[in-house]
């Protein structure tokens, strides 16, 4: 019921059946929202989208890094998009901290429009854990846990169901939350915390599309940590075994995957979907 209390909303349902719309071209005028845009696998994710709305759409990009943020502003502003009027907006950022969210959500109220048909949210962002501490396991799950519930219910607020608007929930996922891997006690809780969210939050709002999607093993530099740094012998020798066989996968061919899924919109709201399903 966490959503119900967040959002104080009256609504009413509707079968999700009537709500899923048809394979497009395009994903609308959209107000996309993008956490973790400054690096990897949310900032090609910024780029794929933005191939993939109309003209008058607006993107919000958070992150950590001011001058990474400023960087993809300035690419994304030059790029056919940015010249056919994408407006591009960006918030650097910790999600951890409530000042976080309010930036964030004010933001996203002023690069909204009425024109606009489409808001997406994309819940990327995430840090590697550390749990020798209390206050270090509490850091790390405001960031990825209680982060990614509150901006959701902010944005959701912000923007209620109204007649002609499509709501797409995006939370990146990963084959940790389904499967335990040794060391990686926060990151799988973390994940797996997420998946439940928004499986809550699909069975409370049928009209929204919600989605976890889990990119496969990223060749990112949280990849490069995890075959230098992982606790586990066996779980390092894996990882490093799948870079040198050349088995991971680029965060350009992971997002094609996942634009694919938002362009057909016939996933079942609230549905683990893995780049190997696909």
């Amino acid at each position: 019921m966490w959503l119900k209390f967040l959002l104080n909303e009256n609504k009413m349902h509707v079968q999700s059946d009537l709500q899923h719309h048809a394979s497009s071209s395009d994903l609308g005028r959209a107000l996309c929202i993008i956490t973790g845009a400054s690096r990897g696998f949310g900032r090609t994710v910024a780029k794929e989208l933005s191939l993939r709305v109309k003209p008058g759409s607006a993107f919000v990009l958070v992150a950590r890094s001011e001058s990474e943020l400023q960087t993809l502003r300035a690419e994304l502003a030059e790029s056919d998009a940015g010249r056919a009027g994408l407006e591009v907006r960006y918030v650097a950022t910790d999600l951890g901290l409530t000042e976080g969210l309010e930036k964030v959500t004010k933001a996203v109220q002023e690069a909204a429009s009425e024109l606009i048909e489409h808001v997406l949210l994309v819940n990327n962002a995430g840090k590697s854990p550390v749990f020798t501490e209390m206050a270090e396991v509490n850091s790390y799950l405001s960031f990825n846990v209680s982060s990614v519930l509150c901006l959701t219910a902010r944005i959701l607020q912000a923007f209620p169901q109204r007649p002609g608007l499509r709501r797409t929930i995006v939370n990146i996922s990963s084959l940790c939350a389904l499967k335990p891997f040794p060391s990686w006690v926060l990151y799988c809780a973390g994940k797996a915390a997420r998946d439940m969210i928004f499986k809550v939050l699909a069975e409370e709002q049928p009209d929204l599309r919600v989605l976890s999607y889990a990119p496969g093993p990223l060749d990112t530099d949280m990849q490069l940590e995890a075959r230098s740094k992982s606790g586990d012998a066996t779980l390092r020798k894996s990882f490093n075994e799948m870079f040198t066989r050349g088995q991971l996968v680029s965060c350009e061919e992971s997002c094609n995957k996942l634009t694919k899924l938002l362009m057909e919109d016939s996933y079942t709201s609230g549905a683990h979907i893995d780049f190997y399903d696909i």
